[in-house]
């Protein structure tokens, strides 16, 4: 049987050493083997594999309580199918609407850009178009602050 040095694992899933150990504490990794002269760390290939499962999940802004019912999910297999799929719906839900957030706001950004850039080119008509572009904007970038 492959043993993982916490190092190795890191590397592999990109999770950082103090993730890793956290993870362990809070129950979604482990319980990790220990090396019975050092005490280090000795992850199986199981854990490495939970370890990359969770790297994804973090990356997509899962949270650590949808991480562990993953997990648990996981481990029932096809029974909990349904489960996995409406967690991970109403994750991508989320997910849409910080896209749409981040979308006023990055039309907010390059209109005033516009602004600046016609205001630094002494540009009265484009000053005025991007004005009333903001104009449209701030309805939707208010409703994104609240």
């Amino acid at each position: 049987m492959t043993t993982w040095t916490i190092q190795d694992v890191s590397r592999q899933s990109g999770l950082p050493e103090p993730t890793l150990r956290y993870y362990e504490d809070v129950g979604l990794l482990g319980p990790i083997a220990r090396d019975d002269r050092s005490g280090h760390r000795r992850y199986a290939d199981r854990d490495l594999d939970d370890a990359q499962v969770l790297a994804c999940l973090r990356a997509m802004g899962v949270g650590i309580d949808d991480m562990r019912t993953y997990q648990a999910n996981r481990a029932r297999g096809r029974a909990a199918a349904g489960e996995q799929r409406d967690l991970m719906v109403r994750h991508a839900a989320r997910v849409e609407q910080q896209i749409a957030t981040l979308t006023v706001h990055l039309d907010y950004l390059r209109t005033k850009a516009e602004l600046w850039d016609a205001r630094d080119r002494a540009d009265r008509a484009d000053e005025q178009a991007a004005r009333a572009a903001l104009e449209a904007i701030l309805p939707r970038l208010e409703e994104s602050i609240r």
